[in-house]
């Protein structure tokens, strides 16, 4: 069995939502383990956790002790190792804490330490699902680059944008990915023919720019699973595996993946009474949104709405699900989750991250 450390995993009870996403993220697991003064033990908290919380409407900033389980899953020291594993396949935990009398961690017990490789391998989902890059806008905003190069071809330090976003699928076991051109196409498709990938590239051409969405419905109309859809000037830091899971245990039409965004008024905003007069100045308040951040899972069915070779946009495509009665749902994920490349500000900043 593998030890290792463990601190990554440990978070402080007087945190915020906000914070825990940031340590999630860091800690690269689905799961926390709150401690209050010298690493006792208060609860768990999992993404699973945190995103109940947020689509129910609650705020970042409010303390991670009104989301945490504080009756985890715990053991002592000298535990039996066959114990430990029946407990975790019996409950579907990933990890427990080994605890002293006073509630003390010593040390976490992680699914992937205390499970063989080949059943580990087969505990985790490997996607196989098809991928669809959005490639065929002008990139307007990133002028003059995009005046010679098509925007997937921009590069970050030594692999340009769409090299990073198919690696974020193809680590995960995606290796069909169908690429919607237009613009400079002729140079994208002799990027990949040169490339050579060990993935499969299909080029879906629009002869003419049918929106955010449109060209979807040229897709094949044998799709039988979910599939990803999305932008190709965003990279997504999450586990699509999970993204994934969710949008098929909600039942899910559409899953939109949403960056949990928070937006500070660098003035005092004036609020009104319902005479016009001064009730009170905020000063510099802050405010939560779930911004759309263009990665989409779409459930095959869906396809047979858009109209074919008509300007057509997600936006269209979502009002209509919905209007059907279908359920359009969000994954929320930490804003620091997302790269957005889709102008200069934001491209400076993704190469000082990526």
């Amino acid at each position: 069995m593998i030890i290792e450390t463990f601190d990554d995993n440990l978070i402080q009870a007087d945190l915020t939502i906000r914070q825990a996403m940031r340590s999630l993220d860091k800690s690269h697991r689905s799961i926390l383990f709150v401690t209050r003064e010298d690493q006792v033990l208060y609860g768990a908290l999992t993404d699973g956790d945190i995103r109940r919380y947020i689509l129910s409407g609650n705020s970042l900033n409010d303390s991670i002790e009104k989301v945490c389980n504080q009756n985890p899953v715990t053991t002592k020291a000298g535990y039996d190792l066959e114990d430990i594993k029946q407990v975790m396949l019996k409950k579907r935990i990933r990890a427990i804490p080994v605890v002293d009398d006073r509630k003390n961690v010593l040390e976490i017990l992680f699914w992937d330490n205390i499970f063989d490789d080949d059943h580990h391998q087969k505990s985790n989902i490997y996607l196989n699902a098809p991928v669809v890059v959005m490639a065929g806008g002008k990139g307007t905003r990133l002028e003059p680059f995009t005046k010679v190069l098509p925007k997937p071809l921009i590069p970050i330090h030594d692999k340009p944008i769409i090299e990073h976003i198919i690696e974020k699928f193809t680590i995960k076991g995606c290796n069909h990915f169908y690429l919607t051109v237009n613009y400079k196409s002729k140079i994208l498709k002799a990027f990949f023919e040169e490339l050579n990938p060990d993935y499969d590239v299909t080029f879906v051409d629009e002869k003419s720019p049918l929106g955010t969405a449109g060209s979807l419905g040229l897709l094949p109309k044998d799709l039988d699973t979910p599939i990803f859809v999305t932008n190709c000037d965003t990279i997504i830091n999450i586990d699509y595996a999970d993204a994934y899971d969710f949008h098929k245990e909600e039942g899910n039409d559409i899953t939109l993946i949403a960056a949990a965004k928070e937006y500070v008024i660098p003035y005092g905003t004036c609020e009104l009474n319902s005479d016009g007069h001064l009730s009170h100045i905020n000063e510099k308040p802050k405010y939560d949104f779930l911004i759309s951040t263009g990665l989409y899972i779409l459930n095959p069915e869906m396809l047979q709405v858009i109209p074919e070779n008509e300007v057509y946009h997600i936006t269209d495509l979502i009002k209509t699900v919905k209007d059907q009665g279908k359920k359009v749902g969000v994954f929320p994920i930490d804003e620091e989750a997302w790269i957005d490349i889709g102008q200069w500000v934001e491209y400076q900043k993704a190469v000082d991250r990526l």
